[in-house]
């Protein structure tokens, strides 16, 4: 597995760097890890920054290279909950979102590692996605990991099973089972990758790349694509994407460290001969799509941007999986790492929290995030269906190569669900790590030495150092009687012909507590959707 993947959202070479705000400004000035411009240019990380600094906000950061996300991420991979696929069925009357044609993308993209060849019908072992399951044999052994797993599984009920320890971690986190949505306990990690190399859509591209005679594609980086082009249009029919523009240069947006406001790039454009399909990402997209013309009215006039199609659903419905984490240190080193699933009294349709416990600090994200030390230790966690809503994207300027402003609402009116979740899975994991025989735990968060640690103190703690890096849904597949539906059901954004979205953004759920795998699937759905409708051009 990827054990260790800061290297990675560190790198220049393949990092943007955005930086979001939340709801809550009284809040946002207690988070540990505030994030300022020094007059030097550099970054400072803290409540306490030198004078003249611009205050930045939370780092939030991207991939910014081919293969997206998935070249930085933890390459952690955890199917959804089968209601979230029903949902966006029921949601907008498409059958083939439910979770029994959707499996079959699974299958499709899987190079599954982990089974046997050919055991189960419900795993793909010829696709382009390599999945593999950390060794839990760790677990065979007399040691305090194995110890402290076992202390997690019993708290859930493994110890009623008539499993061993190792083989409830060796249970397949993506079964296909109608209980797994329900199911508590401990698993072994899962991971897009192969003895230890992450499998990303980057080996796809290249493989494709190599074999032009039968792929005629053409991958052409260091370009920025502004906005969408459109042809002329009489006021009797709908606007049709013909291309883009970009503008062609390394480093060409202000995300990238290596952003350089005097270089200016060389404008281009780009035809096409059926469809554009844009796949920028949750923050990128829907600033495209402004760019073009397409959002809400007054934000585009707002900018003196002409109103291709007024949809006021582009760049709402930002969704998070809120994270937070119990991090401390050990007496003596407990190196081992498992996930753990736990269902909160407050969860509704299905277990609610995925904890990832071992040997880590990640505690937040700031520039410059540092690796761990053997005897840190935590169990952070996501949860599976937030209530957050109410989060956003909106044009800084009209100029293409600013971020756009990234706005956070955890914890509105309404959400206070979220925060007794939070508080709950602390609380339950806290007197497990204190249960070591001869081995001392000693939290330093959110309860360091000396504070009264009470689920009020809890709660205002969650509320100002809660962070999370899944964002979704800024383009969302809803509904026809949706006003704030961005897409169709076939990935078509409405109002206008031949522009599809097909990323992140176009989720209208939070897929799950990892989105990287849904994701994969939802590319694959579009990928056949996009090829039965071939006979319309």
């Amino acid at each position: 597995m990827v054990y260790n993947n800061t290297p990675a959202i560190n790198d220049p070479l393949t990092r943007w760097d955005f930086f979001v705000t939340r709801d809550t400004p009284e809040f946002d000035d207690e988070y540990d890890f505030t994030t300022w411009r020094q007059t030097d240019g550099e970054f400072y990380v803290g409540l306490n920054p030198p004078g003249g600094a611009e205050r930045l906000g939370i780092y939030y950061p991207r991939a910014g290279t081919v293969g997206g996300c998935a070249m930085h991420n933890a390459a952690s991979i955890s199917l959804p909950s089968d209601v979230d696929w029903n949902d966006i069925a029921s949601l907008t009357g498409d059958d083939s979102w439910t979770t029994a044609n959707m499996r079959q993308y699974l299958v499709n993209l899987e190079r599954c590692n982990y089974l046997e060849n050919g055991s189960t019908p419900d795993h793909g072992f010829n696709g382009y996605i390599d999945t593999s399951a950390a060794d839990p044999s760790w677990a065979l052994n007399e040691s305090d990991p194995t110890t402290l797993a076992q202390l997690f599984s019993n708290a859930l009920g493994g110890h009623e099973t008539n499993s061993s320890l190792f083989e409830l971690l060796s249970r397949d986190i993506n079964e296909n089972s109608p209980g797994r949505d329900q199911t508590n306990g401990v698993f072994t990690p899962y991971t897009h990758s192969r003895n230890g190399v992450r499998s990303s859509p980057r080996q796809y591209i290249r493989a494709t790349l190599d074999d032009p005679s039968r792929f005629p594609l053409t991958l052409q980086t260091d370009s920025l694509v502004t906005k969408v082009l459109f042809s002329d249009r009489s006021k009797h029919r709908e606007p049709r994407a013909i291309g883009v523009e970009y503008l062609q240069g390394k480093s060409m947006y202000s995300a990238d460290p290596r952003y350089d406001p005097n270089t200016q790039g060389t404008p281009g454009k780009a035809f096409a001969t059926r469809e554009v399909i844009l796949a920028g990402g949750v923050y990128n997209t829907p600033q495209i799509l402004k760019l073009s013309g397409i959002g809400p009215a007054d934000e585009l006039e707002k900018f003196n941007i002409p109103v291709v199609k007024d949809l006021p659903g582009v760049g709402v419905n930002l969704k998070d999986n809120l994270e937070a984490a119990l991090y401390g240190t050990f007496e003596k080193s407990v190196v081992g790492f498992w996930d753990l699933f736990y269902t909160t009294a407050v969860a509704l349709r299905t277990r609610d929290i995925h904890f990832y416990c071992g040997s880590l600090n990640f505690i937040g994200f700031f520039p410059g995030m540092p690796g761990w030390n053997e005897n840190e230790f935590e169990c952070g966690f996501m949860q599976l269906h937030p209530r957050n809503i109410n989060s956003t994207v909106k044009l800084r300027s009209a100029d293409p190569r600013d971020t756009p402003e990234i706005h956070l609402g955890f914890f509105q009116a309404g959400d206070d669900d979220d925060l007794e979740s939070m508080v709950e899975a602390i609380n339950f994991v806290r007197p497990i790590l204190n249960n070591l025989t001869d081995n001392a735990f000693t939290e330093h968060r959110p309860c360091a030495a000396g504070v009264e640690c009470t689920d009020d103190f809890q709660r205002h703690y969650h509320r100002a150092q809660a962070h999370g890096h899944h964002a979704s849904g800024t383009a969302a597949i809803g509904s026809d009687e949706d006003p704030l539906a961005v897409l169709d059901s076939k990935f078509r954004v409405r109002g206008v012909r031949n522009l599809r979205v097909v990323d992140g953004s176009a989720w209208p759920v939070q897929p799950g507590e990892l989105p990287t795998l849904p994701t994969f699937l939802l590319s694959e759905k579009a990928t056949a959707v996009i090829l039965e409708g071939l006979e319309e051009y």
